[in-house]
């Protein structure tokens, strides 16, 4: 079994509001650019209600250092 669920993006973006990143920016549609100090900045392209798979999710987990607890 994967270490990480599926979750929906809104509660994955909450959870890296809460974390420390803060919108920089946000485009018209669903992209939204998110910055933290000594961090890059990190492009959060996913409709509110969409559902991200352990794949992706372990993918933003790497570039964001969240955490399951986080969520």
């Amino acid at each position: 079994m994967s270490r990480w669920p599926s979750v929906k993006a809104r509660d994955v973006l909450s959870a890296l509001l809460r974390n420390g990143w803060t919108m920089k920016r946000q485009s018209g549609g669903s992209h939204r650019v998110l910055e933290r100090p000594d961090w890059p900045d990190f492009v959060f392209a996913f409709h509110d209600a969409e559902e991200i798979g352990p794949r992706m999710l372990a993918r933003i987990v790497r570039l964001t250092g969240l955490t399951p607890e986080d969520l």
